[in-house]
């Protein structure tokens, strides 16, 4: 009898089991380095060390100012608060980096399973965003509100599902209000997925077709979601803040749009990261036209939201860069769950895709470790470097960068701050915009070298940026202000820049010098900084090879 009849049983895909074990495998690329190396991640462990250990030492007091306030961006900043003190900065840093991957996994995973009833196969191809370029650029405050705002959605639609609204109200006022404080752009997303849900699930509640229908479940959809409200008034205390800067710019900017499409997966080989991001593209496509796929209509709509709110984000929002940017992954992820199979897909034909799927996935995943096993041999061979330096020592750092927008991000535009981190020596990369950042730097006499992006130096003058060349950082730093110059892989120049320092380690062209303050600066006129190529035409003068690692000369100054 039809009434005895069991369920189909879970396939191998849609097991707990199989949640659990691509969660574990998104931790995989992160277990090996000490560092998580993503691009900003460097530059916001020195002010954590500064939150920790301002008032320990006198000379972070005359360089730094830090105050706790109400903002929308404290997500690690609070963690690291709880863990730090306990476990140790870097370690506490790594830890919860490591459970940002894990978390999106799973949420993407409980979506699906909430929206289709079961995992679908085509799923699987979403996981991989869970190392996305806005991940891999170290925006970690985002990536945790995205961490915690995707579990949360599944939670919405399961309470949702079960009618327990009242719950879901007394649940999600606190929660997010939390996510906002985490970092507002997980709260925004949040709202636009839950909206977007409301509205089809009020109007399948009723009868009635037409704009008149869907206009009454746009009404009731926007009640349902005002437990979710209360961080407007989070939003407006913060902005309405006294010293609030940050602008907001750039809109309907198509070309970066189109850009930020492409590099959803964004990471190390062009190639393989273009072609990964194909299969995505090439998933959504076969979900329009595929028979035997379809779109759930819940998630569909909320992709569509999601598509335009995506278009109408301009690129800097609050002086905060690459808003849109970060939202295109979460897009292309949410359209991805939407997608499943329909019920002509044969078992066998299902059990395919998803082997497609989970062969992805372990391919992408296997890239991401390798690259970051790369990266970490990296940071180690530079931050030899660190051996040299003293603790509190006045350290101005040039990293080399050049005009081209290589698609293999060096890691290494931060990696300054990590002498803050480690030495707490001063570092020129931190970045002071009061109102967005709760560290500002005021050692005034760094003039223009006190802070990001004075760190960044090229060839020549680039085009629409604010980086310096080489020879100009190296002329004009007010050599007074600091006793040590660390130069990370930088571009050539004429060996007369550094007169009046003294190399004490080299590791390839990056090089630690010791600025000797008896010593005059580099003669130069303004005419050969304004034309860098000018000052390169005496013969450039090669270093005495030394061992790879090693001072060049023996013993350093007691710590200031």
């Amino acid at each position: 009898m039809m009434g005895d009849q069991q369920p189909p049983a879970h396939r191998w895909w849609q097991t707990r089991g199989f949640v659990v074990a691509m969660a574990l495998l998104a931790m995989l690329p992160l277990l090996w380095p000490d560092i998580p190396p993503l691009v900003d991640l460097p530059g916001h462990m020195g002010r954590y060390r500064v939150q920790l250990d301002l008032h320990q030492y006198q000379w972070l007091t005359d360089w730094y100012d830090f105050n706790w306030s109400l903002i929308g961006n404290l997500g690690v900043d609070l963690l690291v608060e709880l863990l730090g003190r306990v476990l140790g900065l870097e370690l506490a840093v790594k830890l919860i980096v490591l459970t940002i991957p894990p978390l999106i996994v799973v949420g993407l995973l409980g979506i699906a399973r909430e929206v289709h009833g079961r995992i679908p196969a085509t799923a699987l191809f979403a996981l991989p965003i869970a190392y996305c370029y806005p991940f891999q650029f170290g925006f970690v405050n985002f990536a945790l509100s995205m961490a915690i705002a995707l579990p949360s959605f599944a939670l919405w639609l399961r309470l949702a599902r079960l009618d327990r609204v009242g719950l879901r109200a007394i649940i999600f006022v606190p929660l997010s209000c939390a996510l906002w404080i985490c970092h507002t752009f997980g709260w925004g997303v949040l709202g636009v997925l839950a909206f977007s849900a409301e509205m089809v699930r009020e109007h399948d509640r009723r009868t009635g077709t037409g704009p008149a229908s869907w206009l009454k479940s746009w009404v009731r959809a926007a009640i349902g979601c005002l437990p979710l409200a209360l961080p407007l008034v989070l939003m407006i205390v913060w902005r309405s803040g006294q010293h609030v800067t940050g602008e907001t710019a750039d809109w309907f900017n198509w070309q970066a749009k189109t850009t930020w499409l492409t590099m959803i997966l964004r990471d190390r080989w062009m190639a393989f990261d273009l072609g990964s991001t194909a299969v995505l593209g090439l998933v959504l496509y076969r979900g329009f036209r595929d028979p035997n796929l379809e779109y759930s209509r819940n998630l569909g709509l909320s992709a569509l939201f999601l598509m335009a709110v995506f278009l109408v984000l301009p690129r800097i929002v609050f002086g905060s860069a690459y808003a849109d940017m970060r939202l295109a992954p979460f897009m292309i992820a949410i359209a991805l769950v939407a997608i499943r199979p329909r019920p002509i897909l044969s078992p066998r034909g299902a059990a395919r895709l998803a082997m497609l799927g989970l062969a992805f996935v372990l391919v992408r995943t296997g890239g991401t470790t390798i690259s970051y096993w790369l990266f970490d041999q990296r940071y180690d061979r530079e931050l030899a470097a660190l051996d040299h330096v003293p603790p509190g020592a006045r350290l101005v750092s040039f990293v080399g960068e050049n005009c081209r927008n290589d698609w293999l991000m060096t890691r290494l535009e931060h990696l300054p701050a990590l002498a803050l981190e480690r030495r707490m020596a001063y570092t020129n990369d931190q970045w002071s915009m009061a109102g967005a950042q709760l560290l500002t730097t005021k050692y005034r006499v760094a003039r223009g070298f006190a802070h990001d992006p004075s760190q960044i130096v090229t060839s020549v003058q680039c085009p629409r940026e604010w980086w310096r060349p080489i020879s100009r950082s190296l002329a004009r730093f007010p050599r007074a202000a600091f006793d040590y110059v660390w130069l990370i892989q930088p571009p050539a120049f004429d060996p007369r820049f550094a007169a009046g320092l003294v190399p004490i380690w080299r590791s390839g062209s990056s090089v630690l010098y010791k600025v000797d303050h008896g010593q005059p600066g580099p003669q130069v006129s303004d005419a050969e900084l304004r034309w860098p190529g000018l000052a390169m035409d005496p013969p450039r003068v090669r270093p005495v090879p030394v061992p790879r690692d090693q001072p060049l000369l023996n013993g350093v100054n007691s710590p200031r």
